[in-house]
C-alpha cells in the first residue's frame, strides 16, 4: 500500500470519527473537546478509542429490546388513586425524576434505616426467610463471602419451599461469583438467574456497542411488599476484592408502600430486557399505601433513559435548599454545570457540606475530585474527607426534610454510562435519620482547609487537573 493511500485512509478515518464525536447528541461541550483532542492527538489509536469508548449505547439490538420491554410494562401503581402531596420546595425535583420512567410520586410509604451493612444483610435474610411468593435481587457486585453466602443460602431455602426467586448480577461487577460453586448450587436449587451485560465475547461485541456500560443498580424486593434501596452490594464491609480500602461504609433503607411497586417495576424491566422470563403479571397486583406514610418516588436512570436525570435532580434539590445541603458520595467527578450549582448554592448563603473518602479505590477519580476543591471551597462549600475506610454511601439531604439515596454516584459514569436506581423522599423523620448518619460520617472525617489546598505543589495540581481534564472521556 502506498504512503499516499495510507495517509488518505488515516485522515478519512480520523475525519469520519471526528464528525461523529462532534454530532453525537446530548454530549457536553467539555466532553466533545476532550474527545477531539484524543482523536486528533493520538493517530489511529485515538479514533479506535472513540469507536470503543466514545459512544454510550450498549448496542442497537440490546437497546431496542430494553426499550420494547419498558414500553410494554405499566408505570402507574395499581390501587393508588390519590396524588402525593409534596412540599413546594420538592416539586421541581420530583417532577424531573418522574419524567425518567413515567412513574409518579406516590403517597403512603414508610422506611427504616439499617444500622450498618451487616445489619442490612441480616434484615434481608430474615425477610427472605419469611417470603411467601417472590424474591427479586439485582446488584452490581455480589461476592462469595460471609454476607454474600448468607444471602445465597437464604435464596436457596426460599426456592426449596416454592418461592419464586430471581437474581440478576452485572457481568463485570460479579464476574467472580459467576464462576463460583455456590452460584451454581443456587441455580441448581431452583433460583432463576440472569446476567446484565455479560462480558463473554467482549472483544467481538466491540463492534456492536460500548462494552463498559454496566448495570450498577442495587434492588432487593420481597413479596412485592418490601424493598431495600441504598448503596450496598452483596458483600462484607471488608470487601475482599479491594480489602486495602476497607471497611466499605454503606447505607440501606428498608421500605414498604407504593414505592416498592416502582422498585419491582424497575427490576422487571431489567430482568425481561436482558432475556429473562415474563413477570409482567406481577405488576398487576395493587399496592397499598400505608396510613400516615410519606411521599416518595423511584427513578431508574441509564444511558438510554432521560439524559442527565441524576445531575438534574441533584441540581433542583440544590436550588430548593434554604438552609443546608449535605452530600456524601464515594466518586465525585461533577459536570461543570453541577459544580457551578454547588458553588451558587453556597454563595447564596446555604450551608453546603460534601463528604468524600480520603482514600479512593479509583485513583483517577480521587485525583479528578480534588481538582474541584479550590473552586468549591472558595465559594464556601465545606469539604470533608472520611478517613476510617471507603465511604460508599450515596446520600443527599436538604433542610432536614428531603432526601435522595440510591446507587448513583456524583460522577460522569453514573450520569451517562451506568444503569442506576435512586429514591427521592419528602419526610422529616427519615431525612432526619439519614442526616444523623451523615453527621456520624462527619465525626469520622477531616475538614479540607483552604490554606492546605492553596499550598498543594505544582506537581499535585498538574496531576489533579489533568485527571479532571480527561474525565469527560472516561
Amino acid at each position: 500500500m502506498s504512503v499516499w493511500l495510507t495517509l488518505t485512509l488515516h485522515y478519512a478515518l480520523q475525519l469520519g470519527v471526528l464528525l461523529r464525536a462532534l454530532t453525537r447528541p446530548d454530549r457536553e461541550p467539555a466532553s466533545r473537546l476532550a474527545w477531539m483532542l484524543v482523536i486528533l492527538g493520538v493517530p489511529v489509536a485515538g479514533a479506535l478509542l472513540y469507536l470503543m469508548l466514545g459512544e454510550v449505547s450498549p448496542g442497537r439490538r440490546r437497546t431496542a429490546l430494553m426499550q420494547k420491554v419498558r414500553k410494554a410494562l405499566p408505570v402507574m401503581v395499581p390501587g393508588v388513586d390519590e396524588a402525593a402531596v409534596l412540599p413546594a420546595a420538592a416539586r421541581g425535583a420530583f417532577a424531573r425524576g418522574a419524567v425518567v420512567n413515567g412513574f409518579a410520586p406516590v403517597p403512603g410509604n414508610t422506611a427504616r434505616l439499617m444500622g450498618d451493612s451487616d445489619a442490612a444483610i441480616d434484615a434481608m435474610v430474615a425477610d427472605i426467610d419469611a417470603a411467601c411468593s417472590s424474591v427479586h435481587v439485582l446488584v452490581y457486585i455480589w461476592l462469595d463471602d460471609a454476607n454474600g453466602g448468607k444471602l445465597m443460602a437464604a435464596l436457596v431455602r426460599a426456592a426449596q419451599r416454592g418461592v419464586v426467586c430471581r437474581v440478576m448480577v452485572d457481568g463485570l461487577g460479579s464476574r467472580h461469583l459467576l464462576r463460583s460453586e455456590r452460584f451454581r448450587a443456587m441455580q441448581a436449587a431452583g433460583v432463576k438467574t440472569g446476567v446484565a451485560f455479560s462480558t463473554r465475547w467482549a472483544a467481538a461485541r466491540l463492534l456492536l456497542g460500548r462494552i463498559d456500560i454496566r448495570n450498577h443498580r442495587k434492588l432487593f424486593v420481597i413479596d412485592g411488599r418490601i424493598a431495600y434501596v441504598g448503596s450496598q452490594n452483596c458483600a462484607d464491609p471488608a470487601f475482599a476484592i479491594k480489602a486495602r480500602f476497607a471497611p466499605w461504609v454503606d447505607i440501606m433503607l428498608r421500605f414498604e408502600g407504593p414505592v416498592v411497586w416502582q422498585t419491582q417495576a424497575l427490576f422487571a424491566a431489567d430482568w425481561m430486557g436482558q432475556g429473562g422470563d415474563d413477570m409482567a403479571d406481577m405488576l398487576a397486583a395493587p399496592a397499598r399505601p400505608v396510613a400516615g406514610g410519606f411521599p416518595a418516588l423511584v427513578f431508574g436512570s441509564g444511558p438510554d433513559l432521560s439524559v442527565n436525570a441524576v445531575p438534574d435532580v441533584v441540581g433542583l434539590l440544590l436550588a430548593a435548599a434554604q438552609d443546608e445541603v449535605v452530600i456524601s458520595t464515594p466518586y465525585f467527578v461533577p459536570t461543570q454545570g453541577l459544580q457551578e450549582q454547588l458553588r451558587a448554592t453556597a454563595l447564596r448563603g446555604v450551608r453546603v457540606v460534601l463528604i468524600l473518602p480520603a482514600r479512593n479505590d479509583s485513583r483517577m477519580v480521587g485525583w479528578a475530585s480534588r481538582a474541584a476543591y479550590a473552586s468549591l471551597i472558595g465559594a464556601g462549600v465545606d469539604i470533608h474527607e472520611f478517613t476510617p475506610g471507603l465511604l460508599h454511601a450515596k446520600t443527599l439531604t436538604v433542610d432536614g426534610g428531603l432526601a435522595l439515596i440510591g446507587s448513583a454516584n456524583l460522577d460522569r459514569r453514573s450520569f451517562e454510562l451506568n444503569f442506576e436506581n435512586s429514591l427521592l423522599l419528602a419526610d422529616a423523620g427519615v431525612s432526619g435519620e439519614i442526616r444523623a448518619r451523615q453527621q456520624a460520617y462527619l465525626a469520622q472525617s477531616v475538614a479540607v482547609r483552604a490554606d492546605v489546598v492553596a499550598r498543594w505543589s505544582l506537581g499535585r495540581r498538574l496531576i489533579y487537573n489533568s485527571a479532571a481534564t480527561i474525565s469527560p472521556v472516561l
